[in-house]
């Protein structure tokens, strides 16, 4: 559902209360409503469910948002959230605490179904696939906010505001419990709690910089996953300096603070479905693109040994280094600190000799037409694209079908329970002639 509408009405519901039948989820967490003829974007509703929606926002267009204080008529997948911050103007992090866990998935399978047919005009039908653990307790990473007294929190929706929080739900033990919650943080901006597969536990905290961080200075992680924040310079690490972890029968160290999946079983997840999309063969070329600590990149080394190589991009240098570290031993493969352009695509395929193969991981916003382009001008046998947001891989495939590509397949992870997160990763093939 496109929040952009055409129509624009002087009303303005600001702090009203409406009576409405709420209509199909959306992207982003909520469901959406009519009124009067404007669209009202609902949090803490479901479809079908009858609700008093009290207004949030409003700019006198032809959508507002809104959320649900009163449920008039429940859906029956409703359920109580198991969190008691989750409620209207409570913490902003969980969409679906009211929803029970397996109609959870059926909405995401919904949300992608309906942003595949709306921007790449392709009809899709995918099963969410559960994570382990499913409910509760996953979350490995959480980036706390740090309040005015110097208490840490999670933001309200949409909001600057910081909730002050005793424990997180969804947190892992060691970073929902975290002992950081107890103290308070004076002059810092945010906290960061992260668990490692040993139950080793790193806190970075960070302040905003008033400048660019200077040479051999480590801000905070700028990949993109998620919205654009303020650059953050680290100030102090408590526990490891890095964090260990395993997957596709590798070991991975991560600088504390760096990006790694969060829930405990999306690493394998992911690099299963990678493999199962390339198919790598012995020999292959293949293009690693934001790698990262170089997750992918190791398990494709793998497939590919006796000849074939695979070299990396990734734009963060901490990132980089960890992956100087993960891969070493294996000289037939490489991670370059680089930006993912097209220029940087067509410079790295050039330096292979060619390209087999390519695997991306984008930022939430996805690669963009240019990148696509780029890839596909390389003429590839195949492109496994990893996405945390279904509207941009919607767009990107979009792309690649208009350059005579199709999407072979498409499989779906709930890697993020209680959000409105889901996980895709797509493989893309040239259309048959």
């Amino acid at each position: 559902m496109s929040e952009h509408h055409t129509d624009v009405p002087t009303v303005n519901w600001l702090g009203s209360r409406l009576s409405v039948q709420v209509g199909p989820v959306a992207h982003g967490g909520h469901c959406v409503a009519r009124h009067e003829g404007r669209v009202i974007f609902v949090r803490h509703a479901l479809p079908g469910e009858r609700a008093v929606v009290e207004v949030t926002e409003d700019n006198s267009g032809s959508f507002c948002r809104a959320d649900a204080v009163e449920i008039l008529e429940a859906a029956p997948e409703r359920v109580t959230a198991p969190c008691s911050y989750a409620h209207p103007g409570g913490c902003g992090g969980c969409d679906f605490q009211h929803v029970a866990i397996e109609a959870q998935r059926t909405l995401k399978a919904q949300v992608i179904a309906e942003q595949f047919q709306r921007l790449a005009g392709i009809e899709v039908s995918v099963d969410v696939q559960p994570l382990e653990p499913s409910g509760l307790g996953w979350r490995r990473r959480i980036r706390y906010a740090v309040a005015a007294d110097g208490t840490l929190g999670l933001r309200v929706h949409r909001s600057h505001e910081v909730l002050p929080i005793s424990a997180c739900p969804i947190g892992a033990p060691g970073v929902g419990d975290a002992t950081a919650l107890s103290r308070r943080w004076p002059g810092q901006d945010e906290v960061e709690v992260s668990v490692d597969d040993a139950g080793e536990v790193a806190t970075v905290a960070y302040r905003t910089a008033p400048e660019r961080p200077r040479a051999g200075q480590r801000g905070s992680r700028q990949r993109g996953r998620g919205r654009s924040r303020p650059v953050l310079v680290e100030t102090s690490v408590q526990g490891p300096g890095s964090l260990g972890y395993t997957a596709g029968g590798r070991s991975f160290e991560v600088t504390a603070g760096g990006f790694w999946q969060t829930h405990p079983a999306a690493a394998q997840a992911f690099t299963d479905a990678v493999l199962a999309g390339v198919q790598p063969r012995a020999g292959d070329r293949v293009l690693d693109l934001y790698a990262g600590a170089g997750l992918f990149t190791a398990v494709l080394a793998d497939a590919v040994s006796g000849g074939g190589r695979v070299l990396g991009l990734e734009a963060d240098r901490a990132a980089v280094a960890d992956a100087h570290r993960n891969l070493a031993g294996t000289e037939w493969v490489s991670v370059q600190a680089a930006g993912v352009t097209a220029e940087s695509v067509a410079a790295a395929a050039d330096s292979l000799g060619g390209v087999e193969a390519v695997v991306l991981d984008p930022p939430r916003t996805g690669a963009g037409r240019a990148v696509i382009e780029a890839i596909l001008a390389l003429q590839p046998r195949v492109v496994c694209y990893v996405a945390c947001d279904p509207a941009a891989l919607a767009r990107d495939v979009a792309t690649a079908r208009q350059l005579g590509w199709e999407m072979a397949e498409l499989k779906a992870f709930d890697a993020f329970p209680m959000t409105h997160h889901v996980e895709c990763v797509a493989t893309l093939r040239p259309a048959a002639p």
